[in-house]
């Protein structure tokens, strides 16, 4: 096989996958499953009865779901054999994956053994997540045939495989592993060698800032992941997710991002690294940003403010933005709460129609009642029904008025967030630096605008990508938005990239479907 034509995937007929863990043994299953011949490479005998083992057990979930027949399944495991050395396993490969723990010098002596072992023709690569693929193929006589293939965990589900080409890797290359990934009925995206690649890049920042907001005391963890699955459809809140990703491992990949890319973005939060140094590192060990020790879990007491509520207000005065105080008097009137527009004595709440990128105080102060003032934003899919409110408290507001707020969207039937009157409020907060940071990659001719938004879509299980997203909120929103974060914070990593503004002064969508 000759890597500098595009090749078809029949022509890769055994694989050699080094290393059996989680990623090594789903990553075997795949390939045997599509008919291919596997060879497992793991030198540590127990390592390599686990992997075996690993890979039995979803097989047999498979079978047991109806997925698979029991002849199929042992046509699959048919298909895997096992070596305890490169050099007798890799000989016959036409392709070869190293699947092993993300330590650069243990990848590289990898490499170098299968630069020894492997014909001239065969296809090397490795399914690091953040590593340099240009330093592995630094190693071998042949970097035009070594690229990056990376999977995501289970592999047997994920879609989504990241093809890596590196300044040296040959045209033909990429294209053949792109073919397989088809081949495999999964979707490649293609993307530069650059740390984290495409998924880890928009996904680790937005993580480490929702931890940020959390020990600035911006927000709750509950409202900070309610806003973010509440208000842009996203399948898991960001604290939550990093429990399930896993502390260390998720302040490993912000730290080689650190050390490529730089900016605050990908610094660490304080109170990530002091949850990784207290060995509460998430699900795995019973308790990160959240406690999944039911012993230990803390329950509600009677004197929870949630068992007081009050009773929503009959009547509200509404102020702020016309056109948006016109929005949400319309969701009140519809729920028969009485809407005045003007402060006064029948108004037991003032409800200041918020702007994300406008601070509520300064209406507040306006209104000459800044104790009674409460923001209500109504965040979610522009022209979708609203299902959630952002509370905006500020530093005037009143505690009845806030519980009266309470009240009231749930009286609406609205799920509630209460944030700190800062630009972007939470869900804008949160998300639009994200938005931002693809809109990055595009200006750079890192990824295309449809291949970042199916990275995200098929690695992270987002509803739509976050270009798609862009277009629907409207680029000079975001833009806005930004711009108010800037001039608050000072952190140039809010600063609208110059795509951005392009594209908002245009009015141009990035995405034309």
């Amino acid at each position: 096989m000759n890597a500098d034509h595009a090749a078809a995937p029949a022509e890769i007929r055994e694989v050699a996958v080094v290393g059996l863990g989680i990623m090594g043994a789903g990553i075997a299953e795949v390939l045997a499953r599509s008919g291919r011949a596997v060879v497992v490479i793991e030198a540590n005998h127990d390592f390599l009865a686990r992997g075996l083992a690993r890979l039995h057990s979803s097989l047999d979930k498979a079978v047991a779901r109806g997925r698979l027949t029991h002849a199929e399944k042992a046509l699959i495991v048919a298909r895997v054999r096992a070596a305890d050395s490169i050099a007798a396993g890799a000989r016959d490969a036409d392709l070869a994956i190293e699947a092993v723990p993300e330590r650069l010098d243990l990848k590289r002596a990898i490499f170098a053994e299968l630069d020894q072992a492997c014909r001239a023709d065969t296809i090397l690569a490795t399914n690091t997540s953040s590593l340099s693929v240009t330093a592995l193929a630094a190693c071998t006589r042949h970097p035009d045939r070594v690229a990056g293939l990376h999977f995501f965990n289970p592999v047997p589900v994920m879609k989504l495989v990241e093809v890596i080409s590196t300044v040296l890797t040959a045209p033909g290359t990429a294209q053949v592993l792109g073919a397989l990934v088809r081949d495999l009925g999964k979707t490649p995206v293609e993307a530069g060698d650059r740390a984290g690649f495409v998924v880890n890049p928009l996904l680790l920042p937005y993580l480490n800032h929702a931890a940020r907001l959390l020990e600035t005391g911006h927000a709750s963890r509950e409202d900070i992941d309610k806003a973010a699955t509440g208000g842009f459809g996203l399948p898991m809140g960001p604290l939550a997710l990093l429990d399930l990703i896993g502390l260390d491992t998720s302040l490993s990949v912000l730290e080689a991002l650190r050390a490529e890319l730089g900016g605050s973005r990908y610094q660490p939060a304080p109170l990530l690294r002091r949850l990784v140094e207290a060995g509460l590192t998430g699900r795995k060990a019973g308790r990160g940003f959240y406690d999944y020790e039911p012993a230990r879990a803390p329950a509600a007491s009677a004197g929870d403010p949630s068992h007081n509520v009050p009773p929503a207000p009959a009547t509200v005065a509404l102020i702020g933005d016309p056109a948006l105080a016109a929005d949400l008097g319309n969701v009140l009137d519809a729920a028969g709460i009485s809407v005045v527009r003007a402060p006064g004595p029948e108004a037991s709440l003032i409800v200041a129609a918020a702007q994300p990128g406008r601070r509520v105080l300064d209406a507040a102060l306006a209104s000459g009642c800044p104790a009674d003032v409460v923001g209500i934003h109504l965040a979610g899919r522009p022209g979708a029904k609203p299902e959630l409110a952002e509370l905006i408290v500020t530093d005037l507001t009143a505690p009845g008025a806030a519980a009266a707020a309470g009240a009231l969207t749930a009286e609406l039937g609205l799920d509630a967030v209460t944030s700190r009157d800062r630009p972007g409020f939470l869900a804008a907060a949160m998300i639009y630096p994200q938005l931002n940071d693809a809109v990055r990659m595009v200006q750079d001719g890192y990824a295309t605008p449809p291949d970042i938004d199916t990275a995200m879509v098929l690695g992270c299980g987002y509803p739509r990508g976050p270009l798609q997203m862009l277009d629907d909120v409207r680029p000079a929103i975001v833009r806005d938005v930004l711009s108010a974060m800037h001039a608050s914070t000072g952190d140039p990593a809010f600063a609208p990239a110059p795509l951005l503004a392009e594209h908002a002064a245009s009015g141009t969508p990035f995405r034309c479907s």
